[in-house]
């Protein structure tokens, strides 16, 4: 591979800022995966001058992007997006999680994220900690395997993958890189589906279930309702149905009042979103950047359900 500069496009970027009511504010805005900045510059552009934007990312490499910008209205914390829940509680108003990794991250063979590219096995968002997927694969038990590819990956064929990888282990070590890892898949997966690389499905479960992806996902989401102030804005960008269905499962649980059967008489507790629709990126979009023809926006507002209490609560502390 040359030397040429990794680039991202980022996806859904009018939308999602659109989505947030950016413009001429005064609020904290919040954008919990930084990746490459496209979203986050595009927010500091449109905020007034007492504007606030907090960044956050696990990647070293996106927050070493993020010290190229000198807005003094900006920060980036090096943490995953499920941290957002140290914000004071009340004190956004608006909230961005792009869920996709960043081009650079799939384009640069030593993050180990692509079967396209020979690199070591690593896959880690974290690289300054945690285990890489080379090390899990070469303890982890076979059935152990089999339940992340099936379950992460949505891969009918994940038992014969885990089988595979653990004969090889047996017979001729670990697998380190990822070429071997998508040689290996591509002989024991028979089948798929036009225009599918057999190792995809196996590459994105293992990625997800090294980084805690849906776990962290799911803490980010409930955190949201603690830091979103009363009308604040939650838009979340999802790239696969795992994601999606989280998200969209969500908004609308907290999108409809919720009755105690125990007790028919009380008040029902008020809904503490609004869901305001999907968004999906256009044709014109999808030709331009094909990573984003699976991208899915979604909109929600924070109603005043319990949101001035919790800002209350900080106050009187």
């Amino acid at each position: 591979m040359d030397a040429t500069p990794l680039t991202h496009t980022t996806v859904l970027l009018d939308e999602a800022v659109d989505a947030l009511q950016a413009d001429g504010s005064r609020g904290t805005f919040v954008d919990a995966t930084f990746g490459r900045g496209g979203h986050a510059r595009s927010l500091l552009s449109r905020l007034a001058p007492e504007g606030r934007l907090i960044a956050f990312d696990k990647d070293v490499e996106a927050v070493a992007e993020a010290a190229r910008i000198t807005d003094a209205r900006f920060s980036i914390r090096h943490q995953g997006f499920k941290d957002i829940g140290e914000l004071p509680p009340g004190s956004v108003a608006g909230l961005l999680m792009d869920l996709g990794i960043s081009s650079p991250q799939i384009d640069n063979p030593a993050r180990g994220f692509s079967f396209r590219f020979d690199g070591p096995l690593d896959m880690r968002m974290d690289t300054t900690r945690g285990e890489s997927v080379a090390d899990w694969l070469a303890t982890a038990e076979p059935q152990q395997i089999a339940e992340v590819i099936r379950d992460y990956g949505e891969e009918r064929f994940a038992v014969q993958i885990a089988k595979a990888i653990a004969t090889r282990r047996q017979e001729r070590g670990p697998i380190s890189s990822t070429a071997e890892l998508a040689e290996l898949v591509a002989g024991t997966v028979k089948t798929r589906e036009p225009g599918q690389n057999p190792a995809t499905r196996t590459f994105q479960a293992l990625r997800i279930f090294i980084n805690a992806e849906l776990e962290e996902l799911q803490q980010a989401l409930e955190a949201s309702l603690d830091v979103l102030a009363e009308g604040g804005r939650l838009a979340v960008i999802s790239f696969h149905s795992l994601e999606d269905r989280i998200v969209k499962q969500f908004i609308a649980k907290h999108s409809r009042e919720v009755f105690d059967r125990r007790a028919p008489f009380a008040q029902p507790r008020a809904m503490r979103l609004r869901a305001l629709g999907r968004i999906k990126p256009s044709e014109a979009e999808v030709q331009r950047n094909p990573r984003a023809r699976s991208a899915i926006l979604r909109v929600a507002e924070r109603t005043g359900a319990d949101a001035a209490e919790a800002a209350g609560r900080e106050r009187g502390r």
